[in-house]
């Protein structure tokens, strides 16, 4: 395999080819902590990557953090005490951003350290403009979208983002994540403002009031969730009618628990995901690191997590590849939140609008939720 031979190659050790394998290897730490998101995401990264890793190196060890969603705030403590545990994390964008920003991520040289893909494209041409921070190896495009249950709606089913606030219309217990990011886009959008002036509303102290005002008119019919799990196990108890959640998260209650649920992708907000490494990692865990990474994002390995969930890979190279899914065998195309029938009214989110204005706003959000 090409990963096997480019280890050959950059070993000092001069030998049979075997050898220099081993020796190569040799350098490398045994064990690895890897942190995600938990459920099915995390499920689909395990089959797709982790797995097959393990099965080709036995004699090393990886765990899971289910943390990604603590990631900054963890990852600065960690630098703070002098303790970085983690290996290897994975957050959206706009974490990488901040944490690279910050000094707390490793920059990535494309070239280097990512695969090429099979036609000999460079990974930076093959990732092309989803390279968004110099830290961050990205891995899918998803988004975070709405499922309600079919059984509790009524001969009208939802069909806009704005049925979320419409609590006549559809009363019952709504599900949003326990942060602004999305729920304040979407606030803004059903209280009148333009798509394309969303982010330049936001940005103002007015905007950012407005958003709030918006969230206030259905705050007491909302549970908040944190972990991407949270709406999915809510939708399938009927503890709620309608929930945000990342559509892979959606994909899997409604196709594999085939429970009452259905998709609402007006106003989709697309995202990226990624890995980032965190800076500072002793020589021997940086190596293995990096050679997982290697492994991990080439374009068939990207290929192999849309069998498990909805997500469309990062690659150009492995959208091709997408094809049925491993155990329902469905065409998993239709599902992917890129899917032109599925994309008709998406909002792009802005890396920078977040990297800029997070933590300001998560302060606001946070006092408007204790009130």
């Amino acid at each position: 395999m090409k990963f096997t031979t480019t280890l050959l190659a950059s070993s000092a050790i001069i030998g049979a080819g075997t050898l220099a394998f081993a020796d190569a290897h040799a350098d490398m730490a045994k064990e690895m902590t890897l942190v995600s998101w938990g459920g099915a995401y995390q499920a689909s990264q395990d089959k797709a990557y982790l797995q097959p890793y393990l099965e080709m190196h036995p004699e090393i060890s990886a765990v899971w953090d289910e943390s990604s969603n603590e990631a900054v705030a963890k990852l600065r403590a960690m630098n703070e005490a002098g303790n970085v545990t983690w290996d290897l994390v994975d957050v959206v964008a706009a974490d990488a951003i901040r944490l690279c920003d910050e000094g707390l991520a490793m920059e990535i040289d494309a070239e280097e350290m990512l695969a090429e893909a099979p036609d000999g494209t460079s990974a930076e041409d093959d990732f092309g403009d989803l390279l968004v921070s110099d830290c961050f190896i990205p891995q899918i495009v998803y988004s975070t979208t709405f499922g309600y249950r079919t059984d509790m709606v009524g001969d009208t089913p939802p069909t806009k983002i704005c049925d979320v606030f419409d609590t006549e219309a559809y009363p019952g217990k709504r599900a949003l994540e326990k942060r602004p990011i999305n729920n304040m886009e979407w606030a803004l959008l059903c209280d009148g403002v333009a798509k394309d002036e969303v982010y330049d509303v936001l940005a103002t102290p007015e905007g950012q009031e407005k958003a709030l005002a918006k969230l206030d008119t259905i705050k007491d019919d909302v549970i908040w969730w944190s972990a991407g799990a949270d709406t999915p196990q809510l939708l399938a108890d009927g503890e709620v009618v309608m929930g945000s959640t990342y559509n892979g998260r959606l994909f899997s209650v409604i196709e594999e628990q085939d429970q009452p649920v259905a998709m609402l992708w007006d106003a989709q907000v697309f995202d990226l995901d990624g890995w980032i490494i965190p800076a500072g990692l002793p020589d021997d865990r940086l190596a293995r690191v990096k050679d997982f990474v290697k492994f991990a994002t080439d374009t068939q390995r990207l290929a192999d997590q849309s069998q498990y969930i909805s997500y469309g890979p990062a690659r150009l190279s492995s959208a091709p590849m997408v094809g049925k899914h491993a155990e329902l065998g469905i065409d998993m195309a239709p599902h992917m939140p890129t899917d032109p029938a599925n994309a008709k009214n998406t909002f792009l989110y802005n890396y920078e609008f977040w990297a800029d204005y997070r933590d300001d706003i998560d302060a606001k959000f946070q006092a408007w939720l204790a009130q």
